[in-house]
C-alpha cells in the first residue's frame, strides 16, 4: 500500500497540465466586480477551461478533486453531496456554505444538501470560491463561504458523450446564440448508471439516473436596458446502500451488508423560473431586479413525499466609479414544506450594502445585512430571528503581481426546518439557536504569467454552532447547539507553469476545529475536536503534454483521519479513514474533436463514511473509468 501511495507521487511530482499564460481574473459573482489580485477576500476562481480539462462526471467530482472543498456522498446518495471547507465538518458543513447559480441561491430550508448534480458541467462558464465572506450579499448560511456559479452566455455550441465502467452513460449539450441585443443558451445532460454496489441478497445493485435542462434567453431593447429570463429542471432516481459494519466493510465493500436497515431510493425533482431585468439609470448607476419560483418534490423509498415551494426575489441599486462602488440591496424569500405530518414555512427579508473605495494601491470594503428570519408551522408554534451581518476587508496591491489583504466578517446560519419540528407529528420540538461567527483573516497573493500563488491564514470563533446530538441510547438525541467553538487554519493555492509543456497545481488545506464549550446529557465535550474534520487537505493536479494535440494528467487527493460524524465525545474504537484517490486522464484534441479517457481511485483504495463505530457508508472504494468525446459545432 505505502508503495503504491509513494508511486503516485512520485508520478505526481513529473506529471502537470498543459500550460497556458496565466492572468488575474475577475471575480463577478459578488456584488462588485473585482479584480482577484485586489480583491479583500479568499478566493478561488475556476474557468470553463478548468472544468473541461478536468473531465469530471459533475460539479461534486471537481470540488473534491480541484479545490479546497470536500464533498462527501450523502449517507450514500452521491447526486446530493454535504460540502464542506474551513473546518465545519462532513457532517453539517454544507448548511454553512452559501451556494449560488446566477445569483439564485440554492440553499434548501430543510436539511437536503443542495443539488449540485443539477447543473451540468458543460453549462459552466466559472466556479468561484469566496471563503469566510459573502454574509452581505448571500445572507443566511454563509457562515464558512460562498460557492458562486455562473453559466455560459456565448455563442459556443458543443455535445459531450461518454460511457465507462458499471453501466456508466452520459450525453451532455450546450447551444449557445449571441448578437448585439439578443443572445439565448440552452443546455442539458442524460446520465445513468448500474451502480457499484449490491442493495439486497437477490444481487440488485444501486441503480441512478439524471435527466437536467435549462434554457436563458437576454434581450436589450434599448441601450440602457437588459430583459432576461430562464426555465430549468432536474430529474434525479437513485437507489442506494445502507452501512457496513467493520467486517463486512473490511470483507467486500460491494455487498449489501446484513446488520443495517436496506437500501433507500430517492427521486428529487425540481423546477425553476426565473425573470429579471437590469436598467442603467446612467453611465454610473444600475438597477437590478430579479425573481424566482422553485418547486421541488422528494419521494423516499416510495412512501414518504415532500413537496417544497421556494419564491425570491433580489434587487440592487449599484454605483460604479474609479474611486468608488456601491450596492444598496434587498432581497425577499418565502419558502413553504408540506408532507403528510407538516406544513411548515420559512420566510426572510434582508436590507443590506456593500461598497469599495480604490485609494491609490488600497482598496477598502464594509459591507452590512440586517436579516428578519420567520419558521412558521401549521399549529402556530414559531420561531423568529433578527440576524445581522458585517464585512470589512483591506487590500494593499505592491504592484501588478503581489497584494496583501485582511478582512473581517461576522455571519450567521438559521436553524433548517426539520430541526424545530417533528417529522412524524409537525410538531414544534424546540427553539434551536442560530450559529454566529466572526471570521478573520489575512491573505498573500503573488500572481504572475507563471505562477498564481495565494496564501491565507484564518480563525474563526463561534457561539451556538449547530449540530445532531446522537445519543447513543437513542432515548435523548435532540438538534441543539454548541455554546463555543473556534477553528484556525492555513489555506495554500498554486498552479506554477514551470515551461510550455509542464505546470502543477497544489491546493493544500490544514485545520483544526475545536469545541470550547459544550456539555450534552452528561458528557462534557470541551476542548474536543469537531468530529468529520480533516486536520490536512491535499488535492495535486499535474499533467504533461505530450504534443500540441496531446496531454496526460494525473490527480491525487488525500484527507486525513478524524473523528467520525458523531463522534463528540472522540472516544469511539473506531475513526473515519484517511481518504486517498488517483486519478488519470488522457485527452487527444484536433481542431473541434477532442477524445478522452479517465480512470478515477485509479489504485482501488478502499474509501468509507465513519458515522459511528459499525456504521460505514462505503464511498469510491472501487477503481472505474469512462471514456468519450466532445465536439464542438
Amino acid at each position: 500500500m505505502k508503495k503504491k501511495i509513494l508511486l503516485s507521487i512520485f508520478i505526481s511530482s513529473i506529471l502537470v497540465a498543459q500550460s497556458i499564460e496565466l492572468k488575474p481574473l475577475s471575480i463577478t459573482s459578488t456584488a462588485i466586480t473585482t479584480d482577484e489580485l485586489k480583491s479583500t477576500d479568499a478566493v478561488e476562481i475556476y474557468t470553463a477551461e478548468d472544468i473541461q480539462k478536468a473531465h469530471v462526471q459533475n460539479i461534486y467530482e471537481f470540488l473534491n478533486q480541484q479545490s479546497s472543498a470536500t464533498a462527501t456522498p450523502s449517507f450514500g446518495n452521491s447526486f446530493m453531496q454535504k460540502l464542506d471547507f474551513r473546518g465545519y465538518g462532513i457532517g453539517d458543513g454544507y448548511q454553512n456554505i452559501l451556494i449560488t447559480i446566477n445569483g439564485k441561491k440554492i440553499n434548501n430550508i430543510d436539511m437536503t444538501p443542495q443539488l449540485l448534480s443539477a447543473i451540468s458541467p458543460a453549462s459552466i462558464q466559472r466556479l468561484e470560491i469566496i471563503k469566510s465572506s459573502g454574509i452581505v450579499k448571500g445572507g443566511d448560511g454563509a457562515n464558512a463561504g460562498a460557492i458562486n456559479i455562473i453559466t455560459k452566455k456565448d455563442s459556443a455550441k458543443e455535445i459531450t458523450v461518454y460511457s465507462g465502467t458499471q453501466g456508466t452513460a452520459d450525453g451532455s449539450f450546450y447551444l449557445g446564440h449571441s448578437e448585439e441585443r439578443f443572445s439565448i443558451s440552452s443546455s442539458g445532460e442524460a446520465q445513468r448508471g448500474d451502480g457499484s454496489r449490491y442493495i439486497n441478497s437477490a444481487q440488485d445493485k444501486d441503480e441512478s439516473s439524471l435527466k437536467t435542462a435549462s434554457l436563458n434567453i437576454s434581450y436589450n431593447p434599448i441601450d440602457t436596458l437588459e430583459l432576461r429570463a430562464g426555465a430549468s429542471f432536474a430529474r434525479t432516481d437513485i437507489t442506494y446502500g445502507s452501512f457496513l459494519t467493520l467486517d463486512e466493510y473490511n470483507d467486500d465493500t460491494k455487498q449489501a451488508g446484513g446488520t443495517n436497515w436496506g437500501a433507500a431510493n430517492q427521486k428529487y425533482d425540481t423546477d425553476a423560473l426565473n425573470l429579471g431585468f437590469s436598467y442603467n439609470l446612467s453611465d454610473k448607476i444600475s438597477l437590478n431586479i430579479d425573481g424566482a419560483k422553485e418547486k421541488k418534490k422528494s419521494v423516499y423509498n416510495s412512501i414518504s413525499q415532500t413537496d417544497y415551494e421556494y419564491d425570491s426575489l433580489n434587487s440592487s441599486l449599484n454605483y460604479i466609479d474609479t474611486l468608488f462602488s456601491f450596492t444598496l440591496g434587498y432581497d425577499i424569500f418565502d419558502g413553504n414544506l408540506v408532507n403528510t405530518k407538516s406544513d411548515l414555512r420559512k420566510i426572510s427579508n434582508a436590507l443590506y450594502f456593500i461598497n469599495e473605495i480604490y485609494l491609490g494601491s488600497s482598496t477598502i470594503k464594509m459591507g452590512a445585512r440586517y436579516e428578519d428570519i420567520s419558521f412558521k408551522s401549521k399549529s402556530g408554534e414559531d420561531q423568529d430571528d433578527t440576524l445581522y451581518g458585517v464585512e470589512l476587508g483591506y487590500n494593499y496591491t505592491f504592484d501588478r503581481e503581489k497584494s496583501l489583504f485582511a478582512n473581517y466578517s461576522h455571519a450567521y446560519q438559521s436553524s433548517s426546518l426539520d430541526r424545530l419540528f417533528d417529522w412524524s407529528s409537525g410538531a414544534f420540538t424546540g427553539y434551536v439557536k442560530p450559529s454566529e461567527s466572526d471570521n478573520f483573516t489575512v491573505g498573500f497573493n503573488y500572481l504572475t504569467p507563471m505562477n498564481r500563488l495565494k496564501i491565507s491564514l484564518y480563525y474563526i470563533s463561534l457561539e451556538d454552532e449547530i449540530y445532531y446530538y446522537a445519543d447513543p441510547t437513542y432515548q435523548s438525541s435532540r438538534n441543539t447547539n454548541i455554546d463555543k467553538s473556534y477553528k484556525y487554519g492555513l489555506d495554500i493555492y498554486d498552479k506554477w507553469l514551470i515551461d510550455e509543456a509542464l505546470s502543477v497545481v497544489l491546493n493544500y488545506n490544514y485545520v483544526q476545529a475545536v469545541i470550547d464549550k459544550e456539555s450534552e446529557n452528561g458528557d462534557d465535550y470541551s476542548g474536543n475536536k469537531l468530529p468529520g474534520v480533516s486536520n490536512h487537505n491535499i488535492k495535486a493536479t499535474l499533467a504533461y503534454s505530450l504534443n500540441k494535440n496531446t496531454s496526460l494528467a494525473l490527480t491525487q487527493t488525500y484527507r486525513s483521519k478524524t473523528y467520525a460524524i458523531n463522534d463528540f465525545n472522540n472516544n469511539f474504537a473506531q475513526k473515519q479513514d484517511a481518504y486517498k484517490s488517483s486519478d488519470i486522464s488522457i485527452s487527444y484534441t484536433k481542431e473541434r474533436l477532442e477524445l478522452f479517457a479517465k480512470i478515477s481511485n485509479l489504485f482501488n483504495q478502499k474509501n468509507g463514511l465513519w458515522v459511528e463505530d459499525n456504521a460505514i457508508y462505503p464511498m469510491n472504494f472501487t477503481t472505474t473509468a469512462i471514456a468519450g468525446f466532445k465536439l464542438k459545432i
